[in-house]
């Protein structure tokens, strides 16, 4: 360890003031100089701060671009199969009111930043999917309903901090509520649709890294309840994602090949048998009604082929009872005189 330091310290003690005032911003001044100037990572307090300050920051980081694929899908689809649109309603409230609730009580942004990344992403697609569900009028009223909210939650004069502190308890709940409409709308589609998988592992890690940081940086039991319950209903997302990650949805399941219908015998196939029907009258036409019913394609003129070949029997059956009957009488002679 002591060859480590010896080989860190000249680049800690260097480091550019930006780098360094960023810093001491987000540890503080006593755990810059233990962890970085010091190079001393066995003081457990500072190392879990330093810990949960970089989750924090890569959450942030994260979050920025978190939805971005989930807009790709929707904007490239033209559809918003498989994405619920009460499930964004709830998380986008959700977001809304812990912005202002983390915002208005000075918690430190890495804590919450994500949430006003996401919200914003949120929102997006909120407008997207009321658009491609055929409700755009909806989306404008939903764009307003929103900016309304904003300006109640972060005006201290219109909304004190123990109703805040309600909302805040509510919001929780409504966080948690808004994974089941989209856990609901997966099992009756049989299939995750343009949900983005990105998006979904990425809610996973990121509340599972924010219980640590709330543990470390925020001592408010709402915040932590809400990520617990959060990261429960996000591993389901998960293991649905896993579980139908090639499965096609229910409506693409539906489409079943239909059978083509067999087309009816046409006139051509009925015709194509009418020489066989003309060579049978003409051995025939000497039996004189058998004739008729060849000229007049079959009893009274009317009959198909198929009349005729049954009155062909019929005659082939009287021809040969005929000559039976003529061999039996044999021939006449005649005697001499």
């Amino acid at each position: 360890m002591d060859a480590l330091r010896s080989a860190v310290q000249p680049i800690t003690h260097n480091l550019p003031g930006p780098i360094r005032d960023l810093g001491v911003s987000l540890i503080g001044d006593a755990c810059y100089k233990t962890l970085i100037l010091d190079v001393d990572p066995s003081d457990t307090e500072c190392f879990k701060l330093a810990v949960s300050k970089a989750l924090g920051v890569g959450i942030i980081a994260a979050s920025s671009i978190v939805k971005v694929p989930q807009i790709v899908k929707l904007v490239r689809s033209q559809s918003a199969s498989g994405v619920s649109f009460l499930s964004y309603l709830l998380e986008t409230s959700s977001y809304l009111i812990s912005l202002a609730y983390n915002f208005r009580n000075g918690f430190p942004f890495s804590t919450y930043g994500e949430t006003a990344l996401v919200m914003g992403q949120n929102i997006i697609i909120t407008v997207l999917v009321l658009n491609y569900s055929g409700r755009a009028s909806m989306a404008a009223l939903f764009v307003a309903a929103l900016a309304a909210s904003a300006v109640t939650l972060f005006g201290e004069s219109l909304l004190d901090m123990k109703a805040l502190s309600y909302l805040q308890a509510g919001a929780g709940v409504m966080g948690v509520a808004s994974k089941v409409p989209q856990i609901v709308a997966i099992l009756q589609e049989g299939g995750t649709g343009q949900l983005s998988a990105f998006a979904v592992f990425n809610y996973l890690a990121g509340s599972l890294s924010r219980i640590f940081t709330t543990l470390q940086e925020v001592d408010d039991k709402l915040i932590l309840y809400g990520y617990i319950a959060g990261f429960s209903l996000n591993l389901v997302l998960a293991l649905q994602m896993i579980y139908y990650w090639n499965a096609p949805s229910a409506k693409v399941k539906g489409k079943q090949k239909v059978a083509p219908i067999e087309a009816a015998p046409s006139a051509t196939t009925t015709q194509a048998s009418t020489p066989k029907v003309c060579a049978i009258a003409a051995v025939f036409r000497p039996y004189g009604r058998f004739a008729l019913l060849s000229q007049g394609g079959g009893v009274g003129g009317g009959g198909t082929s198929s009349d005729l070949l049954r009155h062909a029997h019929v005659v082939l059956k009287w021809k040969l009872v005929a000559d039976i009957d003529h061999q039996s009488k044999g021939p006449t002679t005649r005697r001499r005189g």
